[in-house]
């Protein structure tokens, strides 16, 4: 018999103001068993420095993934005609212990890969991808990390502690989690401390490429590149929302202007296809500072892209 898969509730079906509050309009789902890849929202914002509001992020994010239909159209992916999907719904964080997060978050995401599951996170701050990676790391061993963002997120402490949204992958880092020459940080930019602030990252084995470097040009060939030294490696996906310039996703909490096209991050996107992907999040979206919708609007699409690039997605073209 030939496999159902899910599909989101179309527009035609009903009004795109209408139906269910899950990403796209899938199916919910209590659970990943007998899913292929998963939306899981993780509505946390106690890790973040500076404008706070990311823990309304995934409800927002699938508010505006309304307008998203099945079929991408440029690059021929049908991912609805080819793996099972749905949206498990929000991890229970607990709002006011940060390291307690960890925890649940790890074992949340663990309890997702005892299925084979691929989980597709909406945030939330970026202090979630430590933990995330944790759990991808016990499953998969160390993994291959493309990390799109406008900070390195490496800093020892925030305020003398070691858990925050400036901090994760220098933790993931520690843990053993990542495969650090097969590290890509992209789109970093701002003003910083010292002169030496993106070194650490550099001295560990990562690949830094700094906004400037994509200034002005399509990142085709980078992610090309990329996608040539990774290999079959097992990789997982980081997109900070602020690695867009603020022109494009001005509700996060820590802007900087100078930085990618909504163009350029889709090409990073969809240049991931072929890789071993295991797991992807879209993270810092914070609709209190999104007035017009764009960033929960380019998010939405952006999460779309990552589930296009799964294994085993086929493509009509």
């Amino acid at each position: 018999m030939e496999e159902k898969f899910n599909q989101p509730l179309g527009g035609n079906d009903m009004p795109r103001f209408g139906g269910p509050g899950t990403m796209m309009r899938l199916p919910a789902a209590a659970s990943a068993a007998g899913l292929d890849a998963c939306f899981v929202g993780i509505p946390m914002d106690i890790g973040a420095s500076n404008r706070s509001g990311t823990r309304y992020g995934p409800r927002q994010i699938r508010a505006e993934s309304v307008m998203i239909r099945p079929y991408n159209m440029a690059t021929g992916a049908a991912p609805f005609e080819s793996l099972q999907v749905a949206d498990i719904g929000d991890i229970a964080i607990n709002t006011f212990n940060l390291p307690a997060n960890m925890e649940i978050i790890t074992r949340n995401i663990g309890e997702i890969l005892k299925h084979d599951c691929i989980p597709l996170t909406l945030g939330g701050d970026h202090t979630i991808s430590y933990p995330i990676l944790k759990a991808i790391a016990e499953k998969h061993g160390p993994v291959a990390l493309i990390h799109v963002d406008a900070h390195a997120d490496i800093n020892d402490t925030m305020f003398g502690e070691k858990i925050a949204h400036g901090t994760p992958f220098r933790r993931a880092f520690e843990d053993g989690c990542l495969n650090p020459n097969l590290v890509f940080q992209i789109g970093l930019r701002g003003t910083g401390y010292a002169s030496d602030d993106f070194d650490w990252s550099r001295d560990k084995g990562f690949t830094v490429v700094p906004a400037e470097e994509c200034w002005h040009k399509s990142l085709v060939p980078l992610i090309e590149g990329i996608r040539a030294k990774i290999g079959n490696h097992k990789t997982y996906l980081t997109f900070d929302i602020d690695s867009l310039d603020p022109a494009y996703a001005p509700g996060t909490g820590t802007p900087e202007i100078g930085g990618l096209t909504v163009i350029q991050a889709i090409e990073i996107i969809r240049g991931c296809r072929g890789l071993n992907l295991v797991g992807a999040d879209l993270v810092e979206v914070s609709p209190p500072f999104d007035t017009t919708g764009t960033t929960a609007i380019a998010a939405a699409n952006l999460l779309y892209e990552m589930l296009c690039v799964l294994p085993g997605v086929k493509y009509k073209r």
